[in-house]
């Protein structure tokens, strides 16, 4: 069985937030929840992190700012943004995806969340089989 990812949800909407980790937890992953950039910043530089899922807007620093900061720590980490607001778009310039909150059913969200998660362990390696030379025949004695 394969472990499960760790997947770091960050909004300061308390409801929104355990919506997201119901539905994440329910599918099979485990789930750090933050209410604020600060504390997923601080949560995110312990490491054990396989992706983030964050509001665009929250007050002190949006989503764009604090994923643009987790970023200089480790940037192969996915990092998605959602945002009620869809003009919202032109501020997640930092996320590697950004959905509109509202505007795609849970099951597209989950979706994506699977192929970023599977981007970054990379492409599934090529199974390596031996070559096999024909089976000789047993020379027939004349």
């Amino acid at each position: 069985m394969r472990p499960k990812k760790t997947i770091l949800c960050v909004d300061d909407n308390e409801q929104a937030l355990s919506v997201r980790e119901f539905m994440l937890a329910t599918r099979g992953y485990r789930v750090v929840t933050a209410r604020s950039a600060a504390e997923a910043i601080e949560i995110f530089r312990e490491g054990g992190i396989d992706m983030v899922l964050s509001d665009l807007l929250m007050p002190q620093m949006d989503g764009n700012e604090m994923v643009r900061r987790m970023k200089d720590i480790s940037p192969e980490i996915p990092m998605l943004l959602v945002s009620g607001t869809v003009k919202a778009f032109d501020r997640a310039s930092y996320a590697d995806a950004f959905l509109p909150k509202g505007a795609c059913v849970p099951a597209e969200l989950l979706e994506k969340i699977r192929v970023m998660i599977a981007r970054k362990r990379g492409p599934k390696k090529a199974v390596v089989r031996p070559y096999h030379l024909p089976e000789m025949q047993p020379a027939i004695a004349s």
